[in-house]
């Protein structure tokens, strides 16, 4: 499925009269199977594109195109920088719940469960609850879920932005597998450099609410550290300094 990004702008007016500019004019097309990162500062408007493209914001201005049959209501999951697990569900019923609500027979239920478990490691902890989990663990579950709908498009939604670098490298390494072995769609909100490096077809880099610059992961500079304005003046991608 191909999604097209067509002049979309954002703009939130706060109590005071004043008006926030989120995204100003942003274009981006992802192709069909295509695995794109959206990578950028913090207040750079990352999210709000992703909310954008969900249908979970409308925009100010512009508008989002699906082309895929139906063009108009492609199957969607999103993973959420919180996992939003259900405390009172088993990381088995976690998982199922997307294919509850469409009515899939218990019996294709609990086979997707056992398969989506396996891909994220944890079929030993199905008849767990989410507080028995540690924060990678609930987000391995939070993307089985997702996964579990076989959806067209999926949107990650900065997943690993509170887990600490081994947890980022585990959960990005499961993300790269998932890349390699499904068909669907995929954009990915970080700050991260070396997970965008790690994951990514192609890499648009969000500066001020505006694309700053298209990479791929070979161009984009290494880096220990998620991205900041500091790096991105020493790469030469801060707004306005070279090439961008």
């Amino acid at each position: 499925m191909r999604v097209r990004v067509d002049s979309i702008s954002k703009v939130y007016s706060a109590p005071s009269g004043r008006q926030l500019v989120a995204l100003e004019d942003v274009s981006l097309d992802v192709g069909d199977g295509e695995f794109v990162t959206i990578l950028g500062p913090s207040g750079c408007g990352k999210s709000t594109l992703l909310q954008v493209v969900a249908g979970l914001e409308a925009p100010t201005r512009g508008r989002v195109v699906f082309e895929s049959p139906p063009p108009d209501a492609p199957l969607t999951a999103v993973v959420f920088q919180e996992h939003a697990l259900f405390p009172w569900r088993t990381v088995r019923e976690n998982v199922t719940f997307g294919l509850e609500v469409r009515g899939v027979p218990a019996a294709e239920r609990l086979a997707a469960s056992r398969r989506l478990l396996a891909l994220v490691g944890l079929e030993a902890f199905a008849d767990r609850y989410p507080h028995h989990l540690s924060g990678g663990m609930r987000q391995r579950v939070a993307i089985a879920r997702a996964l579990a709908v076989d959806p067209e498009l999926i949107l990650y939604d900065e997943p690993t932005a509170d887990l600490d670098p081994i947890l980022t490298e585990q959960i990005g390494s499961l993300i790269a597998r998932i890349r390699d072995t499904r068909g669907a769609t995929q954009m990915f909100v970080t700050h991260n450099v070396p997970l965008a490096r790690a994951i990514a077809d192609r890499i648009a880099v969000l500066d001020q609410g505006r694309i700053a610059e298209y990479l791929t992961p070979e161009e984009l500079p290494a880096s220990r550290y998620p991205l900041t304005q500091e790096f991105l003046r020493a790469a030469g991608l801060e707004h306005g300094s070279g090439g961008v």
